[in-house]
């Protein structure tokens, strides 16, 4: 009897589709307000509110997302976390935060929060954030300093997470 080990797959180790958090988040959001609504007090004319929330999931989504993915396949590689990463993509957003397509899906969610004029969806953001940072970057991090190891740390060192 022969016994080969198992090498792990050339990918970070998420469990989780990332975009279904920040949906997650918003649908919450809808129904809690639906249920326990929050007054804030005053609201803006409907058609501010859904300008000034649909300008900040556009500027989010074309901006920070399809920027982040086309750097990211232009260097042959895959936005997609359970694909290999053949390299560590610095420019563009990349240059000011290692996760702009995590940091657009925050902003869609206060986009939303906007443009619904929905405070849960808003005082749940933080917690979209901290759960993409938990189930999510923790993951694609740590496959990063196994794979690049002292460039990737001095990267860290360099972009922050976020902003």
């Amino acid at each position: 009897m022969t016994f080969q080990m198992q090498t792990p797959n050339d990918a970070a180790a998420v469990r989780i589709f990332p975009p279904a958090i920040p949906l997650v988040t918003i649908l919450l959001g809808v129904g809690l307000q639906l249920l326990i609504p929050i007054d804030v007090g005053f609201s803006p004319p409907a058609a501010a509110r859904y300008g000034v929330g649909l300008a900040n999931v556009l500027c989010a989504v074309l901006g920070l997302g399809w920027w982040s993915v086309t750097l990211m396949r232009r260097s042959g590689q895959s936005e997609n976390p359970w694909k290999p990463t053949t390299s560590i993509v610095e420019r563009g957003p990349f240059r000011i935060s290692r996760n702009p397509m995590y940091l657009q899906m925050v902003l869609v969610c206060i986009g939303f929060a906007i443009g619904l004029w929905n405070a849960w969806i808003l005082l749940l953001t933080p917690l979209c954030g901290w759960a993409l940072q938990r189930l999510v970057i923790a993951h694609e991090e740590a496959y990063l300093e196994r794979k690049f190891g002292a460039a990737y740390l001095d990267y860290k060192r360099r972009v922050r997470r976020w902003l």
